[in-house]
């Protein structure tokens, strides 16, 4: 088990390993689809926000006790959702980490393999687990609602997630559709 500290260089990202075990300490933001599109017109403000940035696919629930907001769950969201942005994301503001679940396409592999970014494969289900690990530091553009908005969080030992998409042009989702074709034609 490794644990990475956020923001990650891209020296570190390109040491991992595709099917390692890692844990998340440091800095995360999660961004869905809203925050993706805001994010590509904002300039200098996402330019803060996204630079270097592990990116968390999730769109949390969050409550607040008075002015202290606190994550109660914090499920990954389907990546490809965010393939059509998600390579210009990586390419303007040099993002080192994606979380999520499902993977992404075979262009944002190809960016990542370029620019020096993995993508973390979170579990499903496991969204109270994952929320226990997460404190809120801030929140950008809450008027975007809770679930879309960029909540700027502090991980300790978030995880574990696979590194499922390296920097290399791995990536498992890939090496599973492969098997998956060859045993088809191999029963055809």
């Amino acid at each position: 088990m490794t644990t990475i500290y956020s923001p990650a260089d891209e020296d570190t990202v390109r040491k991992l390993k595709l099917g390692q075990t890692v844990h998340i300490r440091g800095k995360v933001i999660t961004a869905r689809d809203e925050a993706h599109m805001h994010a590509l017109s904002a300039g200098n403000e996402a330019e803060k926000i996204f630079r270097n940035a592990t990116v968390f696919h999730c769109g949390p629930i969050v409550t607040k006790d008075n002015e202290e907001r606190k994550i109660i769950a914090a499920g990954p969201t389907t990546s490809a959702r965010m393939n059509k942005l998600t390579a210009e994301m990586i390419r303007r503001y040099g993002i080192r980490i994606i979380i999520g679940k499902g993977g992404m396409s075979d262009d944002v592999l190809n960016v990542m393999k370029e620019e020096g970014c993995v993508y973390l494969a979170a579990i499903g289900g496991a969204a109270v687990s994952l929320a226990e690990c997460l404190n809120v530091n801030d929140v950008k553009w809450e008027e975007l609602g809770m679930a879309e908005a960029v909540w700027v969080l502090d991980a300790k030992d978030m995880g574990p997630l696979i590194v499922a998409m390296d920097a290399h042009g791995n990536s498992l989702y890939k090496d599973v559709n492969s098997k998956v074709s060859e045993n088809m034609r191999d029963h055809s």
